[in-house]
């Protein structure tokens, strides 16, 4: 941590993102986009690969999401974060099923992939197949949504 010319620790934009210990001042959106590379930083410290596949709808009313993730790119890039946004919330909601699907063929890059899902409440009710599916599939060994 770098000191100012007060003495004082100087506080960067970018610290919502890079710090790993003391506290950090950011926003709802910036919290759940710093919430998948926390759990990167946990499991390599319990000795797994993993990474992260963020997908949701565009329109939902977590829009600034979005935004979030591109303008965060070079931090979540670096924690194997994967985002893609979605035409619509049945896609979203079917690539997250997908990938939990590492298990089923050799040469899996991550030991675990955990995903995350947004949209909105219309789309969370025609989502409802690829949910239930991927509810009844479950999650890789060590992944999760």
């Amino acid at each position: 941590m770098a000191l100012g010319r007060s003495g004082l620790a100087a506080v960067t934009l970018d610290d919502k993102y890079v710090l790993e210990r003391g506290r950090v001042y950011l926003t709802g959106t910036q919290a759940l986009i710093r919430l998948p590379m926390v759990q990167r930083q946990r499991d390599a410290t319990a000795g797994l690969n993993t990474g992260c596949f963020i997908a949701g709808y565009r329109g939902s009313p977590l829009g600034g999401l979005d935004q979030g993730l591109w303008g965060a790119r070079r931090f979540i890039e670096r924690n194997h974060i994967r985002f893609q946004p979605a035409i619509n919330e049945e896609m979203a909601a079917t690539a997250v099923w997908g990938s939990q699907q590492l298990g089923l063929f050799p040469g899996a890059k991550y030991d675990g992939v955990f995903a995350m899902w947004y949209g909105k409440g219309p789309g969370v009710d025609r989502s409802g197949d690829a949910l239930k599916h991927g509810n009844s599939a479950g999650s890789a060994r060590h992944g999760g949504c």
